[in-house]
């Protein structure tokens, strides 16, 4: 079997009612592509239904970690395991149908115009619209301060992402420290901040299909004070950003 050029990556923990469902959304959308699967260890039995469905697909790769190690961690595997397999292109998502297969299609089809493609929440009115209040606010305050205090207009806490890893150089990974949620505005901000071309497209996201978030009021604080230090290298120490 040929290998594809494009790879969607989905993390996954106590995803056992979702990954099926997604795998076989994704698969009907006829890409081409491959997926692979992490899994760290979920107590429901998610690895063992990506295994199923590994063993039935060989366009379907699995990692699984002996423990919960932070999504944003989870995240730098799956880009390692991109680059070192040699895709050209790098498609992340969650697991829980919060992030629609269907706009995958509109992903590819900026992938030659932008380095990365990040899907929007704030592009379009009513896009959180079955969120609850508490999570609209704190998903709004993140937005308000990664443009307000990083200067980056976009969407940077979402994990619904396009990787054109022909024009990334995998080093600017290696200057990105954030093992949790904060990974994601981590990784937009230094990416921005070396020039690489950002495009955005509106999304929904409804709620969650199955289960419950993961994030913590834990995540919140850590995030915010990650937000300090970026601002504070991007006024002092600019070098510490940049791909030397």
């Amino acid at each position: 079997m040929q290998k594809s050029n494009t790879l969607i990556f989905i993390p996954t923990y106590n995803e056992v009612e979702n990954v099926e469902k997604i795998f076989n959304e994704i698969k009907a959308l006829n890409l081409g592509n491959d997926m692979l699967f992490l899994d760290d260890n979920s107590p429901d039995g998610t690895g063992k239904v990506i295994d199923a469905i590994a063993q039935n697909n060989p366009n379907v790769f699995t990692i699984h970690r002996t423990d919960k190690q932070g999504i944003g961690s989870a995240h730098q595997v799956g880009i390692n395991w991109a680059y070192e397999h040699h895709y050209d292109v790098l498609v992340t998502m969650d697991c829980d149908f919060t992030h629609s297969p269907s706009y995958i299609i509109d992903f590819i089809k900026l992938s030659d115009k932008a380095n990365i493609v990040v899907g929007s929440r704030y592009m379009q009115k009513d896009s959180l619209a079955t969120w609850n209040l508490f999570r609209k606010f704190l998903t709004y305050l993140g937005h308000f301060l990664t443009v307000n205090m990083l200067n980056m207009p976009y969407d940077a806490s979402g994990a619904f992402r396009l990787y054109n890893l022909k024009k990334i150089n995998n080093k600017l990974f290696q200057l990105i420290t954030s093992k949790g949620y904060s990974f994601f505005f981590e990784s937009l901000f230094i990416l921005n901040y070396n020039k690489m071309k950002i495009a955005e497209i509106p999304i929904d996201l409804p709620s969650r299909t199955y289960g419950t978030s993961k994030m913590t009021w834990k995540d919140v604080f850590k995030s915010f004070g990650l937000l300090i230090k970026l601002l504070n290298r991007k006024l002092f120490d600019k070098n510490s950003l940049l791909l030397k």
